[in-house]
């Protein structure tokens, strides 16, 4: 992957990939409130495997260069951490809706910076500690315990933001050894061989329509993945890190306006102090770098 250093067009590029996924979270909570969570996101990482695949064999060394790899353990554990995280993301949209779940999730880069001391053996200093003090008053804002209406199922994202830290911080460790490809063509393979064990016990006939929307979903998926790349390829991560964050903003507005749901006063202000929390985290890591 080379590099050009071009920020104006990684930005656009981050902001399009944040509207391709905030359209897939659409979607997959309108199939998953219809059909099992586990078919749907099977069927998403059968065409999720054909990319990576189709990647990895224009690849230079082929298939071959791409898959060798010395941690395929570790390698294979990521691709099930993922697809797993990715269930249960689809599941807290369906009993939350997209505005809660997403404010909730949205908390994950801190929780990578919390981990990264334990998991990576990396120095978290005591700003860093702060912001991730600040991001937790904001998740216990929007998720309001011990006032009587605490919704016990705004646990599901917690968890969610939890395992695709983990996810991000495997990823992290192992590009120690293995090239960008590597990863991402085992994230895929892996993820869609467990997927296509537990999903087609739980197959139901879909209407044509929502086939359809499952095809928006699956194009969706390859088109938001190829934008990261093509992001990253542009510029530099911790320049474009950022507006990862309208994420958040285009869920509202399609829980909203499709959905009907409500964006409650308390999720506002919790939901920015994690953004802002977060924003200073990359600061920082971009300082330090």
């Amino acid at each position: 992957m080379t590099q050009q250093n071009n920020t104006r067009a990684g930005i656009a590029l981050m902001i399009g990939a944040t509207i391709v996924f905030a359209l897939q979270d659409g979607i997959s909570r309108h199939l998953a409130g219809t059909y099992n969570t586990y078919m749907v996101v099977m069927i998403r990482y059968w065409f999720f495997a054909a990319f990576v695949i189709a990647l990895a064999a224009r690849a230079p060394g082929g298939l071959k260069a791409t898959t060798r790899t010395s941690q395929l353990k570790l390698q294979i554990f990521r691709g099930l951490l993922l697809a797993a995280e990715i269930c249960v993301a689809v599941f807290s949209f369906t009993v939350l809706g997209l505005i809660d779940a997403m404010a909730v999730f949205i908390c994950y880069p801190l929780l990578v910076a919390a981990l990264s001391g334990p998991v990576l053996g990396e120095q978290v200093g005591w700003r860093r500690w702060a912001a991730i003090g600040v991001g937790c008053i904001g998740v216990l804002i929007i998720l309001q315990p011990g006032i009587g209406v605490f919704n016990p199922w705004a646990i599901v994202p917690l968890i969610s933001a939890l395992m695709f830290a983990v996810y991000g911080l495997l990823t992290r460790y192992a590009s120690r050894r293995d090239s960008t490809a590597t990863s991402f063509f085992w994230t895929g393979v892996s993820g869609a061989v467990a997927m296509t064990l537990v999903g087609m016990w739980f197959w139901e006939p879909m209407a044509q329509a929502d086939w359809a929307w499952m095809a928006v979903l699956c194009v969706s998926g390859v088109l938001g993945h190829w934008l990261l790349i093509k992001c990253y390829e542009m510029a530099e991560a911790s320049a474009v890190q950022p507006f990862a964050y309208f994420h958040l903003v285009w869920s509202a507005i399609l829980g909203i306006s499709i959905f009907g749901e409500t964006l409650r006063p308390e999720v506002v202000i919790g939901a920015a102090l994690v953004v802002a929390a977060g924003l200073f985290t990359l600061w920082r890591e971009r300082r330090q770098g």
